[in-house]
């Protein structure tokens, strides 16, 4: 049963509710001696495509018991569309910023969350890094943009080295111009990309801010990378990384944490994202609209 309702996967942890009850109601579902299993997909809100939305699935050798479980569970997901919601704190860049230089304690983590590789942004997007540069947060980390033409500089230039080099907004075009960083070289290595081919990863410190610049896409979810580039996050007082939720090794590191609504190819705040080809109509975009599971049901996909 196709559910008309658009949600980014930062809104449906089940680690709270609603995503904790819809996610535990498939276990009473699947446990019916009728059926085999049952799932809930929430989709990929970030594809503009007909297929987009969430779906409910039952399966069994008894096609009336499969449709009644399936959409017993899509008025189900249905009636708590209007709860989901982030897991931290979310607003601007500039709030989170803001927050994590006031308020600690410390290390303060803020997720870059439009430009998420691992979610299907570039990882190139420099709003963040431009920001950063502009206000110069003391000890901070970025993890970490993707430049291969600066990180191949960078590495020529060679550690302990001052260089002056535009980094970022070369893949995606979209969402800024390329931004001037000027520091000094601290680290040169190399890691692997989350293609699982190794490429130069280089950290350059520019007034206090610790950017780590690499030659291939990348998303730092483990202490591990941070170390290899000598950077220990426990002793940071922010740490920025380009992904959504914090991945369990960094949620357990961060005193505090927040989620910044950044531009990107995988914008959290789906309303301002310029769908073309997306389901009609579909929640949230078309809030006051009405929907029969039963319906659905009958129509399919």
């Amino acid at each position: 049963v196709p559910v008309p309702v658009l949600l980014v996967g930062e809104k449906t942890g089940t680690g709270w509710e609603p995503g904790a009850g819809l996610y535990r109601a498939l276990t009473d579902v699947a446990h019916r001696p009728d059926l085999l299993d049952a799932s809930v997909l929430v989709g990929y809100a970030w594809a503009d495509e007909p297929r987009s939305g969430a779906s409910v699935l039952a399966y069994s050798f008894d096609q009336a018991a499969a449709r009644k479980a399936a959409i017993d569970l899509a008025g189900r997901f249905w009636a708590v569309r209007e709860e989901f919601d982030f897991g931290v704190e979310t607003g601007t860049f500039d709030e989170c910023l803001d927050w994590a230089e006031r308020d600690g304690p410390y290390p303060v983590f803020i997720s870059d969350s439009g430009d998420n590789p691992t979610a299907g942004g570039v990882g190139d997007v420099p709003f963040v890094l431009g920001r950063l540069v502009e206000r110069r947060p003391a000890d901070t980390v970025y993890a970490s943009i993707v430049d291969p033409e600066a990180a191949a500089e960078i590495a020529r230039t060679g550690k302990g080295n001052r260089i002056t080099v535009a980094i970022g907004g070369k893949i995606d075009g979209g969402h800024g111009e390329p931004v001037r960083v000027e520091g000094t070289v601290l680290a040169v290595e190399s890691i692997t990309g989350i293609d699982g081919r190794p490429g130069i990863a280089a950290v350059v410190d520019a007034g206090g801010v610790r950017v780590i610049v690499t030659e291939r896409r990348n998303a730092f979810h483990r202490r591990r990378q941070f170390t290899e580039l000598g950077i220990d996050i426990a002793k940071c007082r922010i740490v920025i990384v380009k992904i959504g939720y914090l991945e369990p090794e960094l949620d357990a590191a961060a005193a505090r944490s927040y989620l910044a609504l950044t531009p990107g190819a995988v914008d959290q705040d789906i309303a301002r994202l310029p769908y073309l080809r997306v389901g009609r109509p579909s929640f949230p975009l078309d809030p006051g609209m009405v929907f029969d599971p039963a319906a659905a049901a009958a129509t399919g996909p």
